[in-house]
């Protein structure tokens, strides 16, 4: 599967790969879908992993793919907006007293190895859930399998994921590790973003949107950027950056 980049004339586009391309050559069929990537929503995503493409890759079998969504929406209007300022209780004493999070804000997780980050996520998937009724979207953006593997192993431990009851479950993951072509790193997020604004808008749930690790965004794009053959920027970056970056950000709210 690729996803058309630029209209070059002729009947020729360029496109970005979104999966694996071992196998591809010259002179294959193109079949044109006509629509953007859509990826399966709602609680048929609970308790599963997907890649980029919406497809499992948890081999428990398909997902209902009855109600599906484009991964490429515009952000909410400003007039939706809520500005009223109202804390997100997280049940975690140290961080509702020191670090208190704004419902519908953002906000970063920074360490080192091996000081909590995971463990930190855990704990807030499982008291949105117990506490609040809802739900979590976890993307994993350019990190490594293994640390993929932990986590979904850890959460099975520790009852976030049902395995007898998927439907139980209280979070949906999406991946798409370091080994994965950068047009999967750079779309792999928005994949996890839909998902969640499925949640928001449709079963207007409380949401918790985890993106492990921006940057990894970041940097997929500059690598896309140079498959395109745009001039890079300063540092090295894609000249796209901001609009990249911002296209993600304000859908998150």
């Amino acid at each position: 599967t690729c996803e058309v980049q630029q209209l070059l004339g002729n009947n020729r586009v360029r496109a970005v790969a979104m999966s694996a391309t071992e196998g591809l050559k010259r002179g294959m069929d193109v079949v044109d879908m006509g629509n953007p990537l859509s990826v399966p929503v709602g609680g048929a995503t609970l308790g599963r992993i997907f890649n980029v493409l919406g497809e499992p890759v948890d081999n428990l079998g398909p997902v209902d793919t009855r109600t599906t969504s484009p991964i490429h929406k515009s952000a909410p209007a400003f007039i939706e907006l809520d500005t009223k300022l109202s804390i997100f209780e997280t049940g975690i004493k140290v961080v509702d007293l020191l670090a208190p999070y704004r419902r519908g804000g953002k906000i970063g997780l920074f360490g080192g190895a091996g000081v909590g980050k995971t463990v930190l996520i855990m704990e807030l998937i499982n008291n949105i859930a117990k506490a609040h009724g809802g739900v979590s979207v976890f993307g994993g953006v350019g990190e490594r399998t293994r640390e993929g593997n932990d986590l979904y192993m850890e959460m099975k431990e520790s009852g976030v994921i049902n395995e007898q009851n998927l439907a139980e479950s209280k979070v949906a993951l999406v991946y798409g590790q370091m080994n994965e072509p950068p047009g999967a790193r750079m779309r792999v997020g928005l994949t996890a973003l839909t998902m969640a604004e499925y949640f928001r808008d449709v079963n207007e749930q409380d949401v918790l949107l985890f993106i492990d690790n921006i940057f990894r965004f970041v940097q997929a794009g500059s690598e896309v950027s140079a498959l395109l053959g745009r001039m890079p920027s300063a540092v090295g970056y894609q000249p796209t950056l901001s609009t990249e970056m911002g296209t993600l950000q304000e859908r998150i709210t």
